[in-house]
Order: structure tokens, then C-alpha cells, then sequence
């Protein structure tokens, strides 16, 4: 390689050492530039920390007869609650100086049957009492109970999912996209990948306002963990429900339009847990009519205000012929006067804006999806997310003034025995019901009543008038919180281990409002953890 040279004379020379000091310097000071110095951009932890939670799922399940008994003896607690690890417990969730443990070990054993809503088990699921871990006086547990067998279905994995037909549209800001609170992408790389590739379907990502170095960053991040995006700037000038009914022209004139089937739109907050599910259901409707896909609120009050219509955050779902009717509509449809007349008291709302369009200018009516769940709910969700329900969506869950439910680290399960598993009950002889993924509940006076209702233990956005939810969710029965009979173990964290088993942590908080008994005694002295190792 010629060195180069101006006017015939070397300006470089690394022959020179000297000149390869000066090089060798310079490309180490760049380099500590990037890497050493901290950044002063608020996104960068956000983001660094959305794309190591997604390839923390990237962790391949070995199939049961890999799993190495030698080096994870099974039955005796090993890995799981010596000294150190249950320090760790802990600090990590910020528990009491002493607190109580316990730890099981399930082996799933899947079958030709059908997903029960509650399968019972003859056997007790924990020792009583509970392994109480004392900071002042550490000491590890050195035995637990044999391994508990459970039967499941043999439902599809989520790496089975071939979702090519599908085209998603979601319209949100890039701060929103980088708030740690939030962290939607690791949630969307869920049921828009698998191991870090693609399951095919395609991702238009909208930011407002977005600059081009933020567009830059963001198209990164999609590419990273795998997701099939295309990232664009919205125009922020535009209503929230102009740019949410742009939305679909967009996605019907996109060049992937010939290999879809389906469009779909998204809040950034919606959750696809079972896209095999999903999409089975979507091929029970015939593609080449005209066709507008959704399920309403919950909430009869949110009906009432809003109308009757496909509730977007549980996602909304257009056949291609009648999206090609909507993008020619778009320039009226989309008027000042229409969007004036879409707003329901809380804004113009991009729901009622699309619906209009549809009602009034073609013959398409919504075709309900039931297991699309806007989740128009808040406070404490338990009742919905113990339910024993499979459901196609979900929404809301993020907190603030809706409800909060961990669903990342819930569907982790699934990877393991397959989507059927996910909010699958097992109910067991000493009145513990797991509801996978989501809690483990005790019932210390019994289960008594009717475990096929609902538990009321949510409330309603709108006025409550003692039915809002039956006609969604069927009456529901009276909630156990404040009553002294159920007390509740939440989901917090759940991680595959070195050799194809899954911890799911579970936390009950001893101050929790909701397990005291009728003379407002709070039913715990300390603080709780139960695990699950679920084993392949």
C-alpha cells in the first residue's frame, strides 16, 4: 500500500515511529472518547438497558434430555437460596433485614390436552411454615421438596410463530420510546422476534417531531434486537387522531403491501403475549372482505363516552381491501370539521375518527375479536390477570393511572412450555393457586367460592354503576382484599438458567393494604419471597 503523498512529497510516513506514536495516540483517544467518557445523552442508560433486556430472552431452551442433573442437582435448593444468594434477594427488591422464603421446583410434562382455565393439583405446593432468612444470622436453606409435576398442553412456542402476513403501525415520541419506565421496545421484540431475528412481521414506527438523529438511533435499536421497522418522522402539527388515522394509508401504500394479508394498529403500549394464538384466530376471517377487526372497552362507561367501536390499544386489524378504501377516504375524513366531531369530552380521539370514516363511507361493521383486550381498568388488575384467561392482547399496564402487570418478564414462560402456559392456573392441596407468570396467591380459610367469575378487585375510569364490566368479563365475584383470606405473591423478575430452567421470583410486601384481616391486622410480619424453577 503507497503512502500517502501531495504536490510528490509523503506527508505520511508510518514508517516513521514517531508518526506511529502520534497515530497509535490519536485512534486510543477516540476510542476512550466513545467508550470511556459517560455521556451527557439522558436516552443512553434507556437505551443500552431496552436492548440488553431483549437479548437477555435470546437464551436458547435446551430440550429436557440436554438438561445436565449433575451439574443442577435437582431437590436441594442448589443455586437458589445459599447465604449469598438470598442477600442478593434482599437488596435486590429492597426487602426487610429478615423476610420469609421458599423455593419449588415444577416439571412440566407436555401433552396431547386442552388448556384447562384451572388444573388441580394433589399435592401440597410449599412447607409450612415458610424458611424465615434473618440478615443478623444467615443461613441457607439445604433442603427443599421434590419436584413438583404439572401436565400443560402442547401449545405452539413463540419461535414458531410465522407472522408475515402481518404489518403493524405504531405512532408514539421518542421520548416516550426512551423513557425507562416505559421500555417498549424490549416488550415488542416479544411478539416481533425470536432469538434476535425477526418472526417476520413488518414494524412502521411514527416518532413526532422526530429529528434525524433520533430517527438514526431509534431504526439502531430496532435493528439490534431484531425487529422488521421502518422508523419516520410524524408531523406534530397534526392532532393525536389525524396522525393515528394517517397511520393506515401509510401502512397500505408501504412496498411490503403485496406479501401481507393483514394491517394492524397499535398503541405503543399494546401487547401481543400469544402471537400463534393470534394469529390462528385472524385466519378464521376471510382476508379478501372488507374487513375491520377489534373488540370493545371492557368498561361500559368508556363505551358510552367514546362509542361503539375497535378500542385501538387492544389493536386494531384491517383486511387490505378495506385499508385501500380508508387511504382514499383519508383527505376527508380527516377534515377539521371530522376531527372536531370526533372528540368525546377528552380530545380528538383517533378510535372515533377512524370509526367514522369506516361507518360512513363503506358497509364494513366491527367483527369482534374477544381475546383483544383494551383493558380500560385500573388499580389492582389481580382479578383479570388470575383469571385463568388466554388473551390475545393486552393493554394498560405500564402504570400511572391504569393498572401495572408485569407482562415482560411473565411470558418468558412460554418460551419454556409454550403459550398455553402463560396465566395457566394450577391450583394445589394446601389453597395456593399459581397463576403463571403473573402471582401466587394463598387462601388461608379456603377456596370457597366460584373460581370460574372474575374477581372484582379493579375499578372503573368512568362512574361506576355496579355492572360496568359484566357484559365484557361477566359478573364478577366480590373482591378478597381487606378480608383476611387471600394474600398474594406478585411476579417481579423472572430468568433462565445456565441450563433450561426458569426462576420466576414472586414478592408479597408485608405493609401490602390489601392482606389485612377485617380488624385491619396485617396478616404478615415480614416480607415474602417465592420462587418457582420451572424445569424443562
Amino acid at each position: 500500500m503507497l503512502p500517502l503523498t501531495a504536490a510528490g512529497h509523503r506527508l505520511l510516513n508510518p514508517n516513521k515511529s514517531c508518526i506511529r506514536i502520534l497515530l497509535g495516540l490519536f485512534f486510543a483517544l477516540v476510542i476512550f472518547y466513545f467508550f470511556a467518557i459517560p455521556s451527557s445523552n439522558p436516552h443512553l442508560h434507556s437505551i443500552h438497558q431496552q436492548i440488553e433486556d431483549a437479548q437477555t430472552s435470546r437464551i436458547p431452551i435446551p430440550p429436557s434430555h440436554l438438561l445436565d442433573s449433575s451439574a443442577h442437582p435437582i431437590g436441594n435448593c442448589s443455586g437458589y437460596a445459599t447465604t449469598t444468594y438470598l442477600e442478593n434477594v434482599r437488596d435486590r427488591f429492597d426487602l426487610g433485614e429478615s423476610f420469609q422464603y421458599a423455593q419449588r421446583e415444577i416439571r412440566i410434562h407436555r401433552q396431547d390436552i386442552r388448556r384447562k382455565s384451572i388444573t388441580k393439583l394433589d399435592e401440597d405446593l410449599f412447607e409450612q411454615p415458610f424458611f424465615v432468612f434473618d440478615s443478623q444470622n444467615p443461613q441457607a436453606i439445604t433442603k427443599c421438596m421434590r419436584p413438583l409435576d404439572v401436565t400443560v398442553s402442547k401449545s405452539p412456542f413463540p419461535r414458531e410463530a410465522n407472522a408475515s402476513h402481518l404489518l403493524i403501525g405504531i405512532s408514539t415520541t421518542f421520548e416516550r420510546l426512551m423513557d425507562p419506565h416505559i421500555k417498549p421496545i424490549r416488550e415488542w421484540a416479544h411478539w416481533l422476534t425470536y432469538n434476535g431475528t425477526s418472526n417476520g412481521a413488518g414494524l412502521i414506527l411514527r416518532l413526532v417531531d422526530a429529528t434525524s438523529e433520533e430517527i438514526v438511533e431509534t431504526e439502531r435499536m430496532m435493528k439490534t434486537t431484531g425487529i422488521d421497522a421502518k422508523v419516520s418522522a410524524a408531523d406534530g402539527k397534526l392532532t393525536m387522531a389525524e396522525r393515528y388515522l394517517s397511520l393506515l394509508p401509510t401502512l397500505y401504500n408501504d412496498e411490503s403491501r403485496d406479501a401481507r394479508k393483514w394491517l394492524a394498529m397499535v398503541d405503543d403500549d399494546t401487547f401481543f403475549p400469544c402471537m400463534n394464538a393470534l394469529l390462528d384466530q385472524l385466519d378464521d376471517f376471510d382476508p379478501e372482505q372488507d374487513l375491520y377487526i377489534g373488540n370493545l372497552s371492557e368498561d361500559v362507561g368508556s363505551i358510552e363516552r367514546h362509542g361503539s367501536q375497535a378500542f385501538g390499544g387492544a389493536g386494531v386489524f384491517f383486511s387490505m381491501s378495506l385499508a385501500a378504501k380508508i387511504a382514499a377516504l383519508y383527505p376527508i375524513c380527516a377534515t377539521q370539521e371530522e376531527v372536531a366531531e370526533s372528540d368525546s369530552g377528552w380530545g380528538a380521539q383517533g378510535d372515533i375518527l377512524l370509526r367514522k370514516c369506516i361507518y360512513g363511507h363503506t358497509e364494513a361493521r366491527l367483527s369482534m375479536l374477544r381475546g383483544l383486550y383494551q383493558l380500560d381498568i385500573r388499580g389492582d388488575a389481580s382479578g383479570f390477570y388470575e383469571a385463568g384467561l388466554k388473551p390475545l392482547s393486552l393493554h394498560h399496564f405500564k402504570g400511572g393511572v391504569w393498572h401495572q402487570a408485569p407482562v415482560y418478564f411473565g411470558t418468558r414462560i412460554m418460551h419454556l412450555c409454550g403459550e398455553d402456559c402463560y396465566l395457566q392456573r394450577f391450583r394445589t392441596k394446601d389453597n395456593f393457586i399459581i397463576s403463571n407468570g403473573y402471582s401466587i396467591a394463598q387462601y388461608p380459610k379456603g377456596i370457597d367460592f366460584n373460581l370460574h367469575q372474575i374477581e372484582r378487585s379493579f375499578d372503573s375510569m368512568t362512574e361506576y354503576m355496579g355492572w360496568n364490566f359484566d357484559f365484557m368479563l361477566g359478573p364478577q365475584r366480590m373482591p378478597l382484599k381487606e378480608t383476611g383470606r387471600k394474600s398474594s405473591w406478585e411476579l417481579k423478575n423472572s430468568e433462565f438458567q445456565t441450563h433450561g430452567s426458569l426462576r420466576q421470583t414472586y414478592i408479597r410486601r408485608k405493609d401490602d393494604p390489601r392482606w389485612v384481616g377485617p380488624d385491619r391486622r396485617a396478616m404478615h410480619d415480614r416480607d415474602g419471597v417465592l420462587e418457582l424453577v420451572w424445569l424443562p
